[in-house]
């Protein structure tokens, strides 16, 4: 008997030993794999395919990145015309260049070209954006930042750096090309973090995990005078937080065209979102379902197509959650339908208020009856666009989410009735009849925007300037890929 259980304790002991073996032999062949280095990359190279060259898996699923043709319920990454599908976004964001034109993000492979492309940074008549819009777009930001200074940088014009920012977003955003350690290029984190009282070194490789997709995945804002990007996180991450930091600031993006209400902008504050949902508050990263591991050859590296983890629920859901993908892909969808719904009320009631206070305005109202209703306006606006401009439709975290809208219809309801009020002393009728601006079209006719012009001063320039752009990058670069 004894010596069956000998037996039986060897086998186990020697079956574990070769389980750790293997795994050790995994590890170093995956970490062989990961820094064989065919060429030296320099600091601020921003050509990927440079990257590539050592890096093929991660490489070949980078170039993925450039698929269109997936589509979710909500999202993915096929273009959607958001000014065509909710024409109220015409409405509130008159005056500002996201009335003109306002398209679904598609993969990072095409950050470039959509920027050149969109109506929003204008043409060669009318460029009106500054060098900060470029940050988040391309490699080639760090390496510029690094060249002439980030305050030089931001204080340009967009159309002064086209021949400079070519490559789309990368390798080097978020690596040190000489250790394949995760870091920060842009700034304007480090700097808030600064402001806090921490420093970069107190974060773990996991929280860098999502730290470098917070570089550019955040709400910012340019400072009025010099362009400079900044985060408003001083007083913490919730809408409520930023609100009363832009209030103490007196900060506006711009003055509404209809209500004359000053607005905010808010950019893409999915990290924000994030910290407040149960994925980060079980200490899941975004690069843990957006960039899932995966296995090809033995070899375990992370996938860089990175996009909706709906395209992989396998990888990106089912390493944690045990449901179907069919469950886990309804488990989504009816968290976002149910913030959707919200959210188009909320919209809806903003645009009615546009509309109301102008009407108020050209009736006579005072700038002092009108005050309360600007800043009711502007708070509804700034917690409807805090989940709308983020991605993933309130997945990130649907609780805080439907809160944050609840409160923006709230507020865009007062809104309206301090509006009827001033428009019954001044002796017009109530309610008052609203313009039909059920289309894209006629919204933007309604908002006075010239939308031809538009298009055809953006045909100019990329037909005239963008290709001397694309001569003078190759002609620098010795190479110019075609993304």
């Amino acid at each position: 008997m004894l010596n069956w259980i000998l037996f039986f304790v060897t086998v186990a002991v020697v079956f574990a030993a070769g389980i750790f073996t293997a795994s050790i032999m995994e590890r170093r062949a995956e970490k062989a794999a990961r820094l064989q280095i065919v060429r030296e990359i320099p600091e601020w190279e921003p050509r990927n395919e440079i990257w590539g060259e050592n890096f093929p898996k991660e490489w070949e699923s980078y170039l993925k990145t450039g698929d269109t043709s997936f589509a979710s319920l909500h999202g993915g990454s096929a273009t959607i015309d958001y000014l065509e599908e909710y024409p109220e976004l015409v409405i509130l964001w008159a005056g500002y260049p996201f009335s003109i034109d306002y398209k679904q993000g598609r993969g990072h492979l095409h950050a470039v070209k959509d920027v050149r492309q969109t109506l929003r940074t204008g043409g060669v008549d009318n460029s009106p954006l500054p060098a900060t819009c470029w940050t988040c777009k391309s490699t080639d930001v760090p390496r510029m930042m690094n060249t002439v200074g980030v305050e030089n940088f931001y204080n340009k014009k967009w159309i002064e750096y086209g021949e400079e920012i070519i490559n789309p977003i990368g390798c080097q955003d978020c690596h040190d090309p000489k250790t394949m350690k995760l870091r920060i290029t842009r700034p304007a984190l480090v700097e808030a973090f600064e402001r806090q009282g921490k420093s970069m070194k107190e974060f773990s490789n996991q929280d860098m995990r999502s730290l470098v997709c917070a570089q550019c995945h955040v709400e910012y804002y340019f400072q009025k005078d010099n362009k400079y990007l900044v985060f408003p996180w001083d007083k913490g991450f919730s809408a409520d937080n930023m609100e009363e930091y832009y209030d103490n600031i007196e900060f506006s993006d711009w003055t509404h065209k209809l209500s004359r209400a000053p607005m905010l902008k808010a950019q893409h504050p999915d990290y924000e979102l994030y910290k407040t949902g149960v994925h980060a508050s079980r200490n899941v990263s975004c690069a843990d379902c957006h960039m899932p591991y995966k296995v090809e050859g033995g070899i375990k590296f992370t996938d860089h197509h990175i996009g909706s983890p709906l395209q992989n629920i396998a990888n990106a859901c089912q390493t944690c959650h045990r449901e179907s993908e069919e469950q886990l892909r309804n488990d989504v969808y009816s968290r976002q339908d149910k913030v959707l719904e919200i959210r188009r009320i909320a919209e809806k009631a903003i645009a009615a208020a546009h509309i109301e206070a102008k009407a108020a305005w050209d009736a006579g109202a005072s700038e002092a009856d009108m005050a309360p209703v600007l800043k009711n306006i502007r708070h509804a606006q700034w917690r409807w666009d805090w989940v709308a401009a983020a991605n993933g439709v309130g997945f990130h975290s649907p609780v805080e989410a439907l809160r944050v809208l609840g409160t923006a219809i709230q507020k865009a309801e007062k809104a309206r009735g301090e509006i009827n009020v001033i428009l019954t002393k001044l002796g017009q009728p109530i309610p008052y009849s609203l313009p039909d601006v059920s289309t894209k079209e006629k919204a933007q006719k309604f908002v006075g925007i010239d939308i031809e012009a538009q298009k055809n001063d953006k045909i100019k320039l990329l037909e005239t300037v963008v290709t001397e752009w694309d001569k003078a990058a190759k002609e620098r670069q010795g190479t110019l890929m075609n993304y």
